[in-house]
């Protein structure tokens, strides 16, 4: 028989490549304490505290192409849900729904503790971390309701990101990086990150993206 259409490929789950240790390509931030990274389909996005700044990079590179001032004075975590860019911050404990990926501010609302540092989006629900509460909080869409939650894998989670099969999340405090299995508390990996203060995380379709506070550098990660 004819099919009107393609069958969707499905990957099977033993072809899974977690990312790993291995640097593809390094580069430095735009200013000096990195703390977010999302990524648009395009481009990366990084923000910073001390400059108060969203970034626009070109691609996943050094290069800015736009940038605005972030919504309070402490931004601390950047995640894209497939139209807006949500962001969070720190000093306000508050999560921020942007206009498309700009300074316009559609909604906001209180973030579960009281120091928010790390988003992911799954393809329909929110996942915020709180360094405060070493929790991550699996939120119902993009709101404050919450509809699961568990310890992060160690005390001072910074960073999330959501690769299509699982959640990634950095802790500062171990200064590791830590592979989950879906997004739920149980590791199927874990590895040391590439400096010393692990501060956001990205994925772009095919490798995971960090960043590091302390070197102000952001890191293209291998896989596999």
């Amino acid at each position: 028989m004819i099919m009107p259409f393609s069958m969707p490929y499905v990957v099977a789950a033993s072809a899974y490549e977690a990312p790993n240790s291995t640097i593809l390509d390094s580069f430095s931030s735009p200013s000096s304490r990195p703390l977010g990274l999302t990524f648009d389909g395009t481009n990366l996005i990084s923000c910073d505290a001390n400059s108060d700044t969203i970034y626009v990079h070109s691609g996943i590179s050094s290069t800015i192409l736009s940038s605005f001032s972030s919504p309070s004075s402490s931004p601390s975590g950047l995640t894209f849900d497939g139209t807006n860019l949500i962001s969070c911050d720190y000093s306000r404990n508050t999560i921020y729904v942007h206009s498309g990926i700009s300074s316009t501010i559609l909604s906001s609302f209180s973030s579960p503790s009281s120091s928010p540092f790390g988003l992911a989006f799954d393809g329909t629900n929110l996942i915020s971390c709180d360094y405060s509460s070493d929790t991550i909080y699996v939120h119902s869409g993009v709101t404050s309701t919450i509809l699961d939650s568990f310890s992060s894998p160690d005390t001072s989670p910074l960073g999330l990101t959501f690769d299509g099969t699982n959640l990634i999340s950095c802790d500062v405090g171990s200064d590791t990086i830590y592979v989950h299995s879906g997004v739920t508390s149980t590791i199927l990996s874990s590895f040391s990150s590439p400096s010393s203060r692990p501060s956001g995380l990205a994925f772009d379709g095919t490798n995971l993206i960090s960043c590091d506070n302390t070197s102000d550098t952001i890191y293209k990660h291998g896989k596999g």
